[in-house]
């Protein structure tokens, strides 16, 4: 347990909290359950009182409460989180943001949002939409998670390459402290240099550091074109290809380069209703590449010249290019169902790795080899934003595996994934974040001098270790 945190909320502190938050606040046991369970089962936890504020300031006046009495704290957005940074799992008090959902402003001229912490990621991408303008920021559960929740974990997506992660579409934050007192901190400048950024420290620091509960965003200009297509590629090293010549042909207007693995795409064609394969001939890589134009119109000759030349130099075997917003909206749903598909086989490790651009290649290499060594017959599904290196690595259970069984084994081959990473100086989470899933990997990789660091700026922040305790930074001594 870090530090004198207490679990369970005494009866008093619990009726200050239910007083602040009142009837409509205080979350009953049938709406709970859910919220006490990770989406994929993997982790099931336990909350001694689970409250909704509808306010900042009854954020903060709750806080306050828990701080006084050494209550620990977890804040949860939509909770669509994959690595357990959302679930109370030993009792802690429980804060949603759900009810903070407001969209306060949006300024076309200026191009920002700024907004609830609890707004859906949808939510904020409509409002954006409904003054000619785009939030750029794209995940597969985007219908259900909220700002604060990818703000908090840096979300990445799938337009990373041509936008940034979430780091880079944040202006200005608004926070809850562990003490409970206010940070504005919500500016809609693109250059203040007069301290400390303190913003970064909570973008992707996992409700660690203190509650996110507003933000101002950056806008974007709306395209006017988009051009989708599905490539069918010999393998790795012809996807780094032609990432290299889309961004040389387009002009730098590839928005997304999502690289799927014949395997993965296999697996969701069997597994999620609807999907289907679009070209001829199985293929053992494919791309998935989109890209985006303020034109009107130009992209679909540049994509025909695009394919000529990657023919000619034999980095694709085949391709298709969406007709249609329907045909377009059709290769999309197969990527983001990757995760459903794999749901129905069973036993799993699950890996968010990143690796240098041009090393991609090599760590599919050695993790495969390092796999296979560790669970001879296990099924590899890997894909991923090739655009910024990051590859989400699955292993499945062998085929008539017994689950148990397996298992036992996802710490062998974990550990031999994490030392392919090792070898070309990835990261072993990319864009998932840390929470409890890889707070012990990362307390044993990171450099000491960083960790340290990183502990300073948690003592010195969350004194009493009241925030999310736990998660990001494994309890020292372990």
């Amino acid at each position: 347990m870090d530090k004198a945190t207490s679990r369970t909320a005494p009866s008093g502190a619990a009726d200050e909290i239910r007083a602040i938050v009142g009837p409509k606040g205080v979350i009953d046991d049938d709406a709970l359950a859910p919220m006490l369970r990770e989406w994929r089962g993997r982790w099931e936890g336990e909350t001694s009182l689970a409250v909704a504020p509808a306010s900042v300031e009854e954020v903060a006046a709750v806080v306050r409460v828990c701080a006084a009495h050494r209550l620990a704290i977890t804040p949860q957005g939509g909770n669509t989180g994959l690595v357990g940074g959302q679930i109370p799992l030993n009792g802690e008090i429980l804060i949603s943001l759900r009810r903070l959902n407001r969209i306060r402003s949006v300024d076309p001229l200026d191009g920002t949002m700024t907004l609830d912490a609890g707004v859906t990621l949808a939510a904020a991408q409509a409002a954006a939409e409904n003054v000619d303008r785009l939030f750029p920021l794209s995940i597969g559960s985007e219908g259900t998670c909220q700002v604060g929740g990818v703000i908090s974990t840096n979300a990445g997506g799938v337009n990373v390459l041509r936008y940034g992660n979430t780091r880079e579409l944040v202006l200005g934050l608004e926070a809850v402290t562990p003490t409970g007192d206010i940070w504005n901190g919500l500016q809609r400048l693109r250059k203040n240099n007069t301290g400390y950024d303190l913003k970064h420290l909570l973008i992707g620091g996992e409700g660690t550091l203190g509650i996110v509960t507003g933000a101002c965003l950056r806008l974007f200009p709306r395209p006017r074109e988009r051009a989708t297509m599905l490539a069918a590629l010999p393998d790795p090293e012809a996807a780094l290809r032609l990432l290299v010549r889309s961004d040389a042909v387009s002009g730098g207007r590839v928005t997304s380069f999502e690289l799927i693995s014949g395997a993965a795409y296999d697996l969701c064609a069997k597994n999620v209703p609807g999907v289907r394969h679009v070209l001829a001939e199985r293929s053992p890589w494919y791309a998935l590449v989109e890209f985006s134009s303020g034109e009107t119109s130009g992209l679909r000759p540049m994509v025909d010249r695009l394919l000529e030349s990657a023919l000619e130099a034999c980095e694709i075997r085949d391709a298709a290019i969406a007709e249609s917003q329907a045909q377009s909206d059709e290769l999309w749903r197969m990527r983001h169902s990757l995760s459903e598909a794999m749901k129905p086989e069973g036993a799993q490790a699950k890996h968010d790795v990143s690796a240098p651009l041009s090393d991609v290649p090599r760590f599919l290499a050695l993790a495969d080899a390092g796999v296979e060594r560790a669970a001879p017959g296990a099924r590899v599904i890997a894909f991923g934003h090739m655009g910024d290196g990051n590859i989400h690595y699955d292993v499945l259970k062998p085929l008539g595996a017994a689950d148990d069984a397996f298992a036992k084994q996802i710490p062998i081959i974990e550990n031999a994934v994490y030392e392919a990473v090792d070898a070309v100086g990835g990261s072993i989470s990319a864009e998932h974040g840390v929470g409890v899933a890889r707070a012990a990997e990362v307390a044993a990789r990171k450099d000491p001098a960083e960790l340290a660091m990183m502990r300073a700026v948690k003592a010195a922040l969350d004194p009493k270790g009241i925030m999310n305790p736990g998660k990001m930074l494994a309890p020292q001594g372990r």
